[in-house]
């Protein structure tokens, strides 16, 4: 997708670098990469993301570098098996790819995306799909030119991740929230939490309490919160103001013990069965890094309707959806 490769691209073209997207557009059989699934290969041969999770990026760079080297843009088609000797076993992946591989977008579509990104703005993103394969953006996909077959693109904005507490354990989960597109947004009352400097960039650390945020920015189904002050005066204002909106993941951190009290200090409350509590998977761990991944874990699993279950105990497909769309 091109959230995923965008710093990438961004950074070779404000150098100055030619960059070269290959991007899947289609295909005849499952897949593990969605279609929208994008690299980026930079003029000085590095090059970030795939379309398959590593059975057909060797083919793909070689046609990207070719493009970079003057060759036409087009849409080839890719088999797994492509490169492989006649002794070896059958590829793990299956089916041919349908592959654009293309120069990145040229300005204005260059900065729109940019600026999209940046201050979080819905965005609708079409390359062709023959030649001379013109990008277009706009705000929303209907003010797009409906020029032929293309692939197209929503940019909407993250979802929002609130971590109550600004704690050790919230910059770990802020750190490691990073790769999951998710706008994080540590809340806390006090000054000397809010000032750790503990959060990474582009996390936004407010002092505030809780339920006041929420009430001035409301929440969708799409936002998570996840309380992990261990002060029940902090905790138990954001857990009533989530509960009785939408948010689609709410979480406390705490004991089994703590946990029960909470829930006792809580009854009443609209949406108390929706609240994760201990909150995370069953992973054992002891560490900051090992609780959020646990947190997380939940997190996507919950977002994605699963349990968390071993995936050798289960019969749904691996993955829960698709998150590209042709045109």
């Amino acid at each position: 997708m091109l959230r995923e490769i965008w710093p990438f691209a961004d950074a070779h073209h404000r150098a100055g670098r030619p960059v070269v997207l290959a991007r899947l557009v289609g295909r005849d059989g499952p897949g593990s990469r969605p279609l929208g699934a994008t690299m980026a290969v930079a003029g000085d041969g590095t090059w970030r993301g795939s379309l398959s999770g590593g059975c057909v990026e060797g083919i793909v760079l070689e046609k990207a570098r070719e493009v970079l080297a003057g060759a036409a843009p087009h849409v080839t088609t890719v088999s797994p098996g492509e490169h492989l000797l006649p002794w070896e076993e059958a590829p793990a992946c299956a089916g041919d790819l349908r592959v654009l591989v293309v120069a990145a977008p040229p300005e204005p579509v260059h900065s729109a995306i940019t600026t999209a990104l940046a201050e979080d703005r819905p965005l609708a993103v079409r390359v062709q799909l023959r030649p001379p394969y013109t990008w277009s953006a706009a705000a929303t996909v209907s003010r797009l030119p409906d020029d032929g077959p293309a692939h197209t693109e929503e940019l909407g904005q993250r979802p929002r991740l609130l971590l109550v507490g600004a704690t050790d354990l919230a910059a770990v989960l802020a750190a490691l929230a990073a790769p999951l597109h998710r706008k994080t947004v540590v809340l806390d009352p006090r000054p000397a939490h809010v000032a750790s400097g503990a959060f990474p960039d582009p996390v936004t650390a407010v002092r505030t309490w809780p339920d006041e945020w929420i009430t001035r920015h409301p929440l969708d189904a799409h936002d998570a919160v996840v309380a992990l002050s261990h002060d029940p005066r902090i905790d138990d204002r954001a857990l009533r103001a989530a509960l009785t909106g939408p948010a689609g993941y709410v979480a406390a951190l705490g004991s089994r013990t703590t946990h029960a009290q909470r829930l006792r200090r809580l009854a009443g409350t609209p949406g108390l069965d929706r609240l994760h509590g201990p909150a995370g998977l069953d992973l054992g761990g002891t560490s900051l890094a090992e609780s959020a991944l646990s947190i997380l874990a939940e997190l996507v699993a919950a977002g994605n309707g699963r349990g968390g279950r071993p995936l050798r105990d289960g019969d749904l497909p691996i993955r829960a959806t698709a998150l590209a769309a042709d045109a």
